[in-house]
């Protein structure tokens, strides 16, 4: 597998060497050279294969010729130890693609644990050790903690936006200890992510201590995320109708390991890019003028707090650049918290179905969309457990949900954090005195 920049000043370069960069020389983002379709066989008894049958097609015909088929299987089976997300239905035409029934309850342990499994395979062969650098605006800190906990030779590093987490997504990424440490940043999540890429571009940092990311920038995380969509699509495919992907979207790697699905051919679908009022992509699809929001705009859908997307670029790529062929396939729209809150109850009262703020933007998306397209199946994603955000699930509905064990057990537990300005040479400092 060859990868450019999406800058395309660097060198193209393997997927080893893409996944341990992280970032190109240039700032831009690693994308496939060409990518591969899966072969039409594979589409027409996709119904009939197993989550991890499906992400090893997929990986096969991207990183086959990188890891060996065996090696590769046995990756994928240590990465993705759980049952398909469950494609569970609302209402006629309403599905919910549950995507946090992993380690640590969120759609990111997709990701973290196929890149954790892939790293540490590359790192084994070649006896060499990294430091990684992660920023989260929620969900990300918690998923890269869980899968890259205890990894020989991988140390991580996470940068997190003080007040700005949940209080279980925080203890997730401030209590696991070892090899796992928690920067709480004074600023924003978008502060957090241009530290990281700071020192992904520092030179001195870079080769003193081997740094690599684990955000949705690398792009070892983001082709397992097209697992769970094939997966959904296997699901669905016997209702023999059109169907939609309604995504809460922050900083769009989600949807855009959706719209590279397609790319591999996936039948053709619309994806509805749904955000909270941090809504600069809904906003460039309307006006073909990208403006990021900085700051970005705290909301209860936290995690999608992002007010300049990291995979625009990638996204932007997969159109060839051309905004009338992206408009073709994605729409975006944006809801307020008020709307996020009605969006909540809604599903509750009419449904008796609790779900996050973040996939609550999502049904709200779907919903707008189906009420001029009823000739459509709608899937919105649930990226989190919605005990993850108690507060506002309690705020909302008037009382409290029940908490999975394995999120209450957290609550309990000592938080661990370095807090620390939102300055890059006090970031450059910390790295320099407690990396090795």
């Amino acid at each position: 597998m060859q990868l450019y920049s999406t800058n395309k000043i660097s060198v193209n370069v393997g997927f080893e060497e893409a996944i341990f960069r992280g970032l190109p020389p240039d700032n831009g983002l690693y994308m496939p050279l060409s990518i591969p379709k899966l072969p039409q066989l594979f589409w027409d008894n996709v119904e009939n294969l197993s989550l991890q049958e499906i992400a090893f097609e997929i990986c096969n015909v991207l990183i086959g010729d990188d890891i060996p088929t065996e090696d590769l299987k046995s990756l994928v089976d240590q990465a993705i130890n759980f049952e398909a997300p469950p494609v569970v239905q609302i209402k006629e035409n309403i599905y919910c693609l549950e995507l946090f029934h992993g380690s640590s309850m969120a759609f990111k342990d997709f990701g973290a644990r196929f890149m954790a499994a892939v790293m540490s395979y590359f790192l084994k062969k070649s006896q060499k050790s990294i430091n990684i650098l992660v920023a989260t605006s929620g969900d990300t800190g918690g998923a890269v903690a869980q899968g890259f906990f205890e990894k020989d030779n991988i140390s991580v590093t996470i940068l997190y936006p003080e007040g700005k987490v949940s209080n279980i997504q925080e203890k997730q990424l401030t209590t696991l200890g070892k090899n796992i440490k928690a920067l709480e940043i004074d600023g924003t999540f978008d502060d957090c992510q241009a530290l990281v890429k700071k020192a992904f571009l520092d030179e001195n940092l870079r080769d003193r201590f081997n740094l690599a990311s684990a955000n949705s920038i690398n792009i070892a995380r983001l082709i397992p995320q097209s697992f769970y969509y094939v997966a959904a699509y296997a699901a669905l495919k016997k209702l023999g109708k059109k169907y939609v992907f309604s995504v809460p979207s922050g900083n769009f790697g989600n949807l855009t390991a959706g719209i590279l699905a397609i790319k591999m051919g996936m039948p053709a679908t619309t994806f509805i890019a749904a955000t909270n009022i941090n809504n600069v992509v809904p906003e460039y699809l309307e006006s073909g003028i990208y403006s990021p929001i900085s700051p970005s705009k705290s909301t209860i859908s936290n995690a999608m707090d992002v007010g300049n997307p990291s995979n625009f670029p990638r996204l932007k790529a997969l159109f060839g650049g051309n905004l009338s062929e992206m408009k073709k396939q994605l729409i975006g729209c944006f809801f307020d918290d008020d709307q996020t809150r009605e969006g909540i109850k809604e599903l509750y009262e009419s449904y008796s179905y609790l779900t996050c703020p973040h996939s609550a933007i999502a049904y709200l998306g779907l919903k707008e969309y189906l009420n001029e397209n009823q000739d459509t199946v709608g899937v919105f994603l649930s990226t989190a457990h919605y005990a993850k955000f108690l507060p506002e699930m309690e705020s909302t509905l008037g009382f409290s949900p029940d908490i999975p064990d394995r999120l209450a057990s957290l609550l309990n537990k000592t938080k661990v954090a370095v807090s620390m300005a939102n300055d890059f040479e006090d970031f450059k400092s910390y790295l320099n005195q407690n990396l090795i």
